[in-house]
């Protein structure tokens, strides 16, 4: 249930990033300017963390009610859209978005973690693959509709229907986190425990790549299908385009779910270190596949997609395991605060590096991330297990 919430809530992440081409033809917008329909995004979700942390919200308020109060307001300053009267208008109600948002990820990452102790990577794993999966529904609705008021309408009434279910349905499992009054330094206490550092150290890295990834590999995609059309002449459908970007993404569910598999079985870190070598290699290496056949553009950026995600649970549930129990909840929403502010210097990099040396080089920096995640992640394991 928390996870085809967490599906259908998470759906309004992306929702103008899909319909971009629309948007930015409406409001004649420069490549910059479409890259900031995600970015603000970001942006209002690392301010709605910042001050959730600060506050304790996941700790000392109802994650239930929290939930399902923010899905409602993300749906409705996403169905806010349709009125948009111009670009400034949209990334305000992108940011609000995103500030409301914060109190859906985080939040229920708490929630399923108090229904499961021994499987409790492969439980996190099935909810970050029902946000991963949820994340890619506009592209889905897109193909299908072709309108971007379709897909706004769509993703708003998701979210929606999630606030209801958690409203009436969740209640806390047999596993709940010690609580503890509010207190200014819980953040503070938080970000100086060492483990928890450090873990959120690999979790940094794994943020300086995702995001970016997934903003650009679909405009990546359907680059490379131009590109073949005018070295060949042989031109592919529309639907080509983006159907690899909404496969991009939603093979991250199954990926979600392996590394949660696998991660309790051969341990966290070596899971998150194995993933991250992984998707910093085809970081490296997709622009190998530009203008290249369509078949091979997305067998590389779905092993990404797969790839990219397989590790973002398991980072959320060292947290659930190394923080501070009283602090769990202030724990992971300041993880998804300081790795969602990062994102957003590598969302606006990649378009400035495609304007300079082309999509070809516009992706190796990216594989910086994991290189650095792997490194932190490596050291907890000493201090964890000596």
């Amino acid at each position: 249930m928390v996870a085809m919430a967490e599906l259908l809530g998470m759906s309004l992440w992306f929702t103008a990033s899909a319909v971009a081409s629309d948007l930015s033809k409406l409001w004649q917008l420069a490549p910059s300017e479409t890259g900031w329909l995600t970015t603000s995004v970001q942006l209002g979700f690392v301010v709605g963390t910042a001050l959730a942390a600060l506050l304790n919200l996941a700790d000392v308020v109802s994650v239930r009610t929290y939930f399902a109060v923010s899905a409602l307001l993300g749906a409705a300053a996403n169905a806010a859209l349709l009125a948009a009267p111009g670009f400034g208008a949209a990334l305000v109600l992108r940011f609000l978005t995103g500030a409301f948002l914060a109190g859906v990820y985080p939040p229920s990452m708490k929630m399923i973690a108090t229904w499961f102790r021994s499987a409790r990577g492969l439980a996190v794993g099935t909810l970050i693959g029902s946000l991963t999966l949820g994340k890619a529904i506009p592209y889905l609705v897109l193909s299908l509709a072709g309108d971007f008021s379709d897909v706004i309408a769509v993703t708003s009434g998701g979210a929606g229907l999630a606030a209801l279910v958690v409203a009436v349905a969740y209640r806390e499992g047999p596993y709940p986190f010690e609580r503890r009054p509010f207190s200014w330094r819980l953040a503070g206490e938080a970000i100086w425990h060492r483990q928890t550092r450090l873990a959120i150290g690999g979790y940094l890295g794994h943020m300086w790549e995702l995001y970016a990834m997934w903003t650009w590999v679909p405009a990546f995609a359907v680059a490379s299908l131009a590109q073949r059309q005018a070295s060949t002449g042989v031109g592919s459908a529309p639907w080509i385009g983006q159907a690899i970007a909404f496969g991009t993404l939603a093979v991250g569910f199954a990926g979600s779910l392996w590394g949660g598999w696998a991660a309790d079985r051969i341990g966290r870190e070596r899971l998150v270190t194995l993933a991250m070598a992984a998707s910093g290699t085809c970081a490296l290496g997709v622009g190998l596949v530009y203008g290249a056949h369509p078949a091979w553009v997305a067998a590389v950026a779905w092993v990404w997609g797969f790839f990219v995600i397989a590790d973002s649970a398991q980072f959320s549930t060292l947290v659930t395991e190394v923080a501070p129990p009283y602090a769990v909840g202030t724990a992971l929403t300041l993880q998804n605060s300081l790795g969602f502010l990062l994102t957003m210097s590598t969302i606006q990099l990649v378009p400035v590096l495609v304007e300079h040396v082309g999509w070809p080089w516009a992706f190796p920096i990216l594989a910086l991330g994991p290189a650095l995640g792997i490194a932190s992640i490596r050291r907890l394991r000493r201090v964890r297990y000596r």
